[in-house]
């Protein structure tokens, strides 16, 4: 009858379905993944990070968030705002440069590139004459200094990128009147800094790697004083007067350099090497501020003793007689100072410090220097994440518990509030509270805050407490022994060194309503947890679970599980493990279940699964599902890593001994060759061939390995027995295509605590193909799944009809199969290899609400393939509704990393230390909505003036400082008003085609 079905009903619900899904990728979280550039606009408050992978990131206030990618997949390795406006140039490691632009559309900023450049010289030139080393943004905002490699200073004219060759400052030019006795004189080497005088824009100090500094006049095109430096220069910086110099050299010293006292200098006012005589690193940066009251500001990055801490990642920072070296955990990319006041010309207030894993913001007006602590940007890889678990809507009590024990966790942190706030955030507040918990290879849980653009770290949980580690816990990372010298102090959270590796989570399970929490690990833990507002001190003791039931043949050869602590343990407030149940063999848990109204945890390996009722403390069941040839669940993941390697090994030598086969039996027949080459690549393409498209589903063979590894399990209160008398089960489904039903009894409330719970076998189903069984769904008489766990009773879920049948919706890796119950009878089935070669790797059931109509929804089941597409199927009618393409089928990481929320939205990793964000609902969208403005111009300093020939003020395009203010009017109107846009228009008609580009804001040419 399909073919007969009306076309109106097709459309109707083509509709219906674009108001229920819409895919999108909203948001990145976390920490830029390998950063490669550092900037800041004080004007603009904005924070830019750049990546090896092309990306550009630009942060403000919370929630103020932009991204862009360039076209190059190179190295972005500067970034530099242009003063006073709304855009900044990225230099990449392919020598070329991008302007991007902040541009307001629909009252909502977007960064868009608009426009690249590449240096050109002279026909015959070798790259060194045009490989930029570094980049100077001219406060007129309007000019772009570019220093080579060949030692030239080339001029570019913005935002149009051209070059004003006239102006360009060749090395000869410099040459020219070094005094003969100068030995470096010869060859200065590239540039490698440039830096306008404060006071003057119109000079600029150009620094070469040979150590020679010079002050350049832009007006007179001429050198006006030289530095004679003899080491290898690393930075300058200009002191705030104008009158002084500092430079950083490769031999860990800086000097002080005056202006004031000649044409030429030959030796420094000062020189210090701050940490010693003996060899010493580089200074790689040096910076000073002068502060109202006492003594300046002086920080530098570098400078340690090379043979005794050649190796630590430092930035000094030295006010009066404090003198502190920050030690990171990862190698330093750059940092700035934020000031104080709205010229930001006042008393430094925070150094802001990119490293390779994290950014590191250290408040310099509070006693001790603390660190500040990040409202985004915060590495979630402080140690690997293992695993992740969401869960929607929070209940508001339990939600300001754990903000209450994360907070007595930061008291370590500066009070200060967040420094950088540029740009408004116009995202709507969220709707709900979210959590994304995550796990780590530490055997820490983190708690972050998932509700709206900003992923917020609540709460850390540790479980290394409950076991014996070779961890100190006296051992203070945070502060050197007192005396020691360099005085070092570690900063940052970044660690991503584990203990024991046994330590790590595999799986977590949170129920929302009453606070219970269940953790387990790699070596066979399962910790119950609950939520305690007081610190207690107890005895967690460990019931052993033996999941093999005394069967014969196996021994475990993989790692030894965890020793327990035999003492009491002092626990802060916050989630405390009263619960531990360990299985035996100690192998990684694979499954858990929570279900808090019964008080049962159900938890799964490679070799069974059991029941624990954790409010009498004892074990109801435990059941092995080891098939006789599973040999390799009795290694452990260890154990495993050798046969790999020996796999790998054999697929080599079989490589090698066919290519060496080959020229054995070269002949001169073309044909033979041809007809040679052709099957091995047929062969070839046969072996790679990862995820075959249109296969049929093939039966898989009992002998497969990890067939009694438990891939799920599901508490359902359904009819299990007959259809007059729903019970409580418990359902688990393995790697063989195996689904075991258990009836559960649980004794009435008044006897909860005396009599036990027990557990009987009541259903087992063998899918015909044997595909694993990734998930598990009881649909009630309605066809929707069943309610989570005392959701009914907080008046959050209809309850169940128990009065229609139920269906079981089994979801393997091949297929979706509905049964009806008790029966267990098919009912419908899709399969999904079947249409186009994908497997299952992620399931989750989501409501997904109408964007039109308020209270209208649909349950759905959301699908991740190992092609890295989503899928989203009906309930109960298990019909194909939308799919998108949203993870590379390569990335097989961020496939096994993906997780659904409840409302049709999910978080996968795209790299160790950052999460994408991405929906399929059209009604619920979290994404950045953000505008950034120019500030007033009273605000801007009045001696920054704009560059011209005569000197007086202009702006590069031939536009005056009074069409500048109306551009800035012309800006808002597009935002707020059109018809005084219309009344702009027309009183700047008689500026001819400028008046087009202002309005348009169309790109800038490319070159």
């Amino acid at each position: 009858m399909k073919r007969f079905r009306r076309h109106g009903h097709d459309s109707q619900r083509d509709k219906l379905k674009q108001e229920l899904y819409q895919f999108n990728k909203t948001v990145e979280h976390g920490f830029p993944h390998q950063p490669s550039a550092l900037g800041y606009s004080p004007d603009l408050d904005l924070l830019a990070i750049g990546t090896r992978s092309g990306a550009i990131k630009l942060y403000g206030a919370p929630g103020v968030e932009f991204m862009g990618l360039h076209d190059e997949n190179a190295t972005v390795t500067q970034v530099h705002f242009l003063p006073h406006q709304l855009e900044l140039v990225t230099l990449l490691d392919d020598n070329s440069l991008h302007m991007w632009t902040l541009r307001a559309h629909q009252g909502v900023s977007e960064l868009l590139e608009v426009g690249r450049f590449t240096l050109t010289g002279p026909p015959g030139a070798p790259p060194s004459v045009t490989r930029v080393t570094t980049v100077l943004a001219h406060s007129s905002g309007e000019l772009l200094l570019l220093g080579t490699e060949g030692g030239h200073v080339f001029v570019v004219e913005v935002p149009g990128f051209r070059e004003l060759e006239e102006r360009n400052i060749s090395v000869e030019d410099v040459q020219a009147r070094i005094p003969e006795e100068y030995a470096p004189r010869r060859n200065l080497e590239c540039v490698e800094a440039l830096q306008e005088k404060p006071l003057n824009p119109r000079q600029v100090l150009i620094g070469y790697g040979r150590g020679l500094m010079v002050l350049w006049d832009l007006d007179r095109q001429c050198a006006i004083q030289y530095f004679l430096g003899t080491q290898q220069l690393e930075s300058v910086w200009w002191m705030e007067d104008g009158e002084h110099i500092l430079s950083s050299h490769s031999d860990g010293s800086y000097c002080s350099w005056s202006t004031t006292d000649g044409d030429v200098q030959s030796q420094p006012e000062k020189q210090d090497t701050p940490y010693g005589s003996f060899p010493c690193k580089a200074i790689s940066k040096v910076l000073q501020f002068p502060t109202k009251q006492g003594p300046p500001f002086l920080i530098l990055s570098g400078g340690m003793p090379r043979a005794s801490y050649g190796d630590r990642h430092c930035i000094s920072v030295i006010h009066s007689k404090t003198h502190i070296a920050l030690d990171f955990t990862s190698r330093i990319i750059d940092f700035f100072v934020i000031r104080e006041g709205e010229q930001h010309t006042g008393d430094p207030s925070a150094l802001v410090v990119l490293v390779e894993e994290e950014l590191v913001v250290v408040d310099l007006q509070t006693e001790g220097w603390p660190v500040i602590q990040m409202p985004y940007l915060v590495p979630l890889h402080c140690s690997a994440i293992t695993c992740s678990h969401h869960v929607s809507s929070i209940p508001l009590k339990l939600w300001e518990r754990i903000l209450a024990a994360g907070d007595l966790q930061n008291t370590h942190y500066s009070n200060k509030p967040w420094p950088i706030n540029g740009g408004q955030n116009l995202a709507p507040e969220p709707p709900q509270r979210d959590l994304l918990l995550t796990g780590h290879e530490d055997g820490t849980v983190r708690f972050w805050d998932a509700s709206g653009v900003c992923l917020y770290p609540m709460y850390k949980l540790s479980t290394a407490g409950v076991f014996h580690t070779d961890a100190d816990p006296n051992d203070n990372l945070n502060q050197g022994a007192e005396g020691e010298w360099p005085p070092f102090r570690k900063v940052g959270c970044f660690d991503p060194y584990s203990d024991d590796p046994r330590l790590g989570i595999q799986k977590i399970h949170l129920c929302k309503y009453s606070g219970y929490l269940t953790v387990a690990g790699t070596a066979g833990q399962i910790l119950v947890l609950e939520l305690n507002d007081e610190m207690a001190e107890q005895v967690v003791s460990a019931t052993v679970v033996d999941l093999l039931q005394g069967q014969d043949g196996f021994r475990w050869k993989g790692h030894a599980r965890l020793d327990v602590q035999e003492e009491p343990v002092s626990f802060p407030p916050g989630f405390q493990p009263f619960a531990l149940v360990q299985c035996q063999p100690p192998a990684v848990v694979t499954a858990i279940a929570l279900h808090s109204e019964w008080k049962l945890v159900a938890f799964g390996t490679s070799h069974g699964f059991g029941i624990y009722d954790y409010q009498q403390k004892n074990v109801a069941l435990a059941r092995c599902t080891l098939n006789p040839s599973d040999q390799l669940a009795m290694e452990g993941p260890l154990s495993r890593v050798k046969s790999i390697k020996k796999s790998l090994r054999q697929s080599f030598r079989r490589i090698r001994r066919s290519r060496v086969s080959m020229r054995k039996h070269q002949t001169t027949n073309a044909a033979k060759l041809q007809e040679i080459n052709a099957r091995l690549e047929a062969e070839a393409l046969q072996e790679m061939e990862l995820a075959p498209v249109q296969r049929r589903i093939e039966a898989r063979s009992s002998d497969d390995s990890f067939t009694g590894l438990v891939r799920t399990l599901y508490f359902a209160d359904s009819f299990i027995t007959d259809s007059a008398h729903n019970t409580p089960s418990l359902w688990a489904g393995t790697n063989g295509g195996a689904v075991f039903a258990y009836m559960l009894r649980l004794p009435p409330v008044e006897r909860r605590m005396d009599d036990p719970v027990t557990a009987h076998q009541a259903k087992e189903i063998q899918l015909m193909h044997r595909a694993p069984v990734v998930g598990l769904v009881v649909l009630d008489g309605r066809g929707v799944p069943l309610p989570e766990p005392l959701e009914v009773a907080h008046d959050l879920a209809r309850s169940p009809d128990m009065l229609a049948s139920h269906h079981l919706l089994v979801i393997s890796e091949e297929q979706f199969k509905l049964f009806t119950l008790p029966k267990v009878s098919t009912k419908t089935k899709l399969k999904l290899t079947a249409i186009d070669g994908s497997r299952v790797r992620r399931v989750g059931v989501a409501l997904f609400g109408s964007s039109r109509v308020e209270d209208y929804g649909e349950n759905s089941l959301v699908v991740l393939t190992n092609q890295g597409e989503l899928h989203v199927i009906s309930l109960p009618a298990i019909k194909m509704q939308v799919h998108h393409p949203c993870i590379r089928r390569e990335d097989v990481s961020g496939i096994a990393s993906c997780v659904f929320t409840k409302h049709g939205q999910g978080f996968y990793l795209i790299s160790p230390s950052e999460f994408e964000r991405f929906s399929l609902s059209a009604r619920w969208l979290v994404e950045p909505r953000s505008l950034v403005e120019l500030p007033d111009k009273s605000t801007l300093d009045p001696s920054k003036a704009r560059l011209r020939d005569d000197g007086r003020g202009y702006d590069g395009r031939g536009v005056s400082d009074n069409d500048n203010s109306a551009r800035h009017v012309m800006e808002h109107a597009l935002l707020n008003d059109e018809k005084v846009l219309q009344e702009i228009q027309k009183s700047l008609e008689g500026d001819g085609g400028d008046t087009e580009t202002i309005i348009s804001k169309s790109p800038r040419p490319t070159f």
